[in-house]
Formats: structure tokens, C-alpha cells, sequence
């Protein structure tokens, strides 16, 4: 199991201090200088994502990868043909993407799920949220999934996939699970839920995933 000692104690020093994803820059740049490792950097397109898109095949069109970190969920985004947007909140995590793949097609951004940019809203086809909710204490949650909502275009989607829990489970340290009913309450009247998927994946020890789908009415 890849050690989050070094995560743990950064994110917990930056939530004290009020600011719940100053820390992500400071784990970049830290493991940019070989200090420290970026537990969830695979190097590798997220798993639960590509099993998705090989099963559903999404028509290609404006993608959002949400906390992209170094890119490669991105690229395999762009592999398939979609317009890719992606962003961090760590500058050092782009440079660092941008640095992997020069020749990138993809649009890569310093921006914060909390503060996103207008433009964001209503712009994309395919958005994908991958372990950031899992990443952020409750009320910094409450605001990225109210982001989070505002992203589908009429028509598009927003997939969501993080480690999941029984309610009556301590939540642990971070990466904190969800509940089902956390990842429901993503839906909206006009956001909707249409896919629910809650699984081991193939970790050793195995993690329970949670994915969900939702589409916006329209389009």
C-alpha cells in the first residue's frame, strides 16, 4: 500500500490553517524535488475511469478532467478524441503534466475546484471527478460538489468515482470514503442520477469504489 504518511500530515496542517487544498501544491512541489511521493500519481490513466469509458464508448466532445495531477488521465482522454480541459490546484502538478506530454493536445490549467473559472460552467460534454471529494473535509466538500454540479452542459455528464463506506463506518483518515447517500446527493432536479456502481476494485487489500453517473436534462 503506497504510504499517504506525508499527504495525511500536510493535509491536516492546511485544513487547520483554513485552506483545504493549499496543501496539494506543497506535496507537488516537494515530490518534484524527490521529497515525498504523490500517492494516487499511478503514471497511469485512472483504472475505474478507462474500465468506464471502454464499457460506455461516450461519443467524443468537450471533456473536464477535475484535479487532473500529472496528466494521464488526460492524455487518455485525448487518445480517444475528446477536447480535453484539464486542471489542478498545484502549479507544480501541471508543469509537471505539461513537461510529461509537450506534445499534449491537452489545455492544461492552474484552477481551484473551489473558485472555478466562469467559463467552466455549462461548457462540457464529460466531466470527470476522481478522488478530490474523497480528498476534502466536509464543508470545502459541500462547495466543490455545488462546482461540481454547475459543469454538465444540457446534455453532458459528470462521473464521479471515490472510495466508498457504510454510513455507520468511521470515515478514517484521509482519503475519507463516502456513503451512497453523499454521492447521490450530487444530483439535482435537473442533474440527474442514471448510473450507480459500488465494487471492489483489484487493490490488494481489495477498496470498495463508488461510480456514479449523472446527465443534465436537455441537449
Amino acid at each position: 500500500m503506497t504510504d499517504r504518511t506525508r499527504a495525511r500530515t500536510l493535509a491536516k496542517l492546511a485544513i487547520e490553517r483554513g485552506d483545504p487544498v493549499g496543501w496539494f501544491e506543497q506535496l507537488y512541489a516537494e515530490a518534484s524535488r524527490g521529497d515525498a511521493i504523490v500517492p494516487w500519481a499511478d503514471l497511469a490513466p485512472n483504472p475505474h475511469v478507462v474500465e468506464w469509458l471502454e464499457r460506455e464508448a461516450p461519443p467524443p466532445g468537450r471533456a473536464l478532467d477535475i484535479g487532473c495531477g500529472l496528466g494521464d488521465t488526460a492524455e487518455d482522454l485525448a487518445r480517444r478524441g475528446f477536447e480535453v480541459v484539464a486542471f489542478d490546484v498545484s502549479a507544480s502538478a501541471i508543469d509537471a503534466a505539461r513537461r510529461r506530454f509537450p506534445e499534449s493536445r491537452v489545455d492544461y490549467r492552474v484552477a481551484d475546484l473551489l473558485r472555478l473559472p466562469t467559463d467552466f460552467a455549462g461548457a462540457f460534454d464529460l466531466a470527470i471527478e476522481c478522488y478530490t471529494l474523497q480528498v476534502l473535509p466536509p464543508e470545502a466538500r459541500a462547495e466543490a460538489t455545488a462546482a461540481l454540479r454547475r459543469l454538465p452542459r444540457p446534455g453532458g455528464s459528470l462521473l464521479v468515482v471515490a472510495r466508498g463506506r457504510e454510513p455507520e463506518e468511521p470515515s478514517g483518515q484521509m482519503p475519507w470514503p463516502l456513503t451512497r447517500a453523499e454521492v447521490e446527493a450530487i444530483a439535482t432536479p435537473d442533474l440527474a442520477l442514471v448510473c450507480f456502481e459500488d465494487f471492489l476494485d483489484r487493490e490488494d487489500p481489495p477498496v470498495r469504489r463508488l461510480r456514479a453517473l449523472f446527465r443534465r436534462a436537455g441537449g
